[in-house]
């Protein structure tokens, strides 16, 4: 399939508009799988690849790196990992100090089997951590040439121009683009962040836009969920609510007038809107993966956008990932 490739934020690197994430990889979905799906991708005209150190203690990493070896294609890939979370029992084993990302930079290179992060990312932000600490050690991996490029993920609007503030005033390299969660279930960083990236030059690449698969239309009302379903083992979740059945029941028609899935109509509108750059796809199977292919071929248009608007409104959140004593700066790193 022909892929119309975009630019990351403000940089020139160009990336597809569907990014390759591989969090379930080295953990649910086995080595040879993983393999199999990252060829897949790249063949499909993907060339953007998520992970983080932490997805599986290194694990992810690992499988994404090994893969790429095997395909001999990591100098065609814009490879994005992430540090932040927990990699040890100490008390300097996780979050933005310069210590730790720069031993989480090394540790990341060996297990990615690469010389180069093309886009490295802070998982959380952290408030007792000042950040042009954190900038400071990311602007020296960048002037080593280990890193490329720097990006957040899960920042607030305002968080996100502080850095900005840091970076002119201390001449540090910027962050260029930032990863929240969004979807048509959870719709509220239209609110600041997407008015701040589009003003700034911050490319904006969502996390589960599939709303953790609830926008697949396998969770039914009044129904158990599926075995082996990310929410089978979070039954009394509070992302699971009657305004999200609500949503997912009223766009199953709009789905089924485009003989679509509900997973590739859910995708077709992130893509589309203002200010996004490349959803993130984490798909456990192959079946999963080409079904998320698919949705590079769905058109949402105007009328479309209304009738889901509808439903779900411009900023608001049918199934919240994080609830509003829960903010972004706190929101657990999965």
């Amino acid at each position: 399939m022909d892929m119309e490739y975009r630019n990351l934020g403000r940089t020139g690197v160009k990336v597809s508009p569907l990014c390759l994430g591989c969090m379930m990889f080295g953990n649910r979905t086995g080595p040879e799988d993983s393999y199999a799906i990252i060829d897949r991708a790249l063949e499909a005209g993907i060339n953007f690849l998520d992970t983080a150190n932490v997805y599986s203690r290194g694990e992810s990493e690992k499988t994404t790196g090994e893969a790429l070896k095997r395909n001999g294609q990591r100098d065609k890939v814009i490879l994005a990992t992430k540090v932040h979370g927990s990699m040890g029992e100490g008390p300097n084993d996780r979050g933005n100090s310069r210590r730790h990302i720069i031993e989480q930079c090394e540790a990341s290179l060996r297990r990615l089997q690469t010389d180069w992060i093309d886009l490295y990312q802070i998982h959380r932000p952290q408030s007792d951590i000042p950040i042009d600490e954190t900038l400071r050690a990311l602007d020296d991996l960048v002037r080593a040439g280990k890193v490329r490029y720097l990006g957040t993920s899960t920042f607030a609007a305002w968080q996100c121009v502080e850095s900005l503030w840091a970076s002119q005033r201390f001449n540090l390299n910027r962050f260029v683009c930032e990863q929240p969660p969004y979807n048509l279930l959870d719709r509220r960083i239209e609110r600041e962040l997407l008015p701040m990236a589009r003003t700034y030059g911050y490319g904006i690449i969502p996390w589960s836009p599939l709303a953790g698969g609830l926008l697949t239309g396998k969770y039914k009302r009044n129904e158990d969920a599926p075995e082996n379903s990310r929410f089978s083992r979070r039954q009394d979740s509070p992302r699971v609510t009657p305004a999200m059945f609500d949503g997912v029941e009223g766009l199953q028609p709009l789905a089924d007038d485009k003989s679509c899935t509900m997973a590739q109509l859910a995708l077709a509108w992130c893509l589309r809107q203002p200010g996004v750059t490349a959803p993130i796809i984490g798909p456990r199977t192959m079946s999963q993966l080409e079904d998320n292919l698919g949705a590079l071929q769905v058109t949402v248009n105007d009328q479309d956008c209304e009738t889901i608007d509808r439903l779900n409104g411009p900023g608001q959140a049918a199934s919240p990932f994080y609830q509003a004593d829960f903010g972004p700066h706190q929101f657990p790193v999965e």
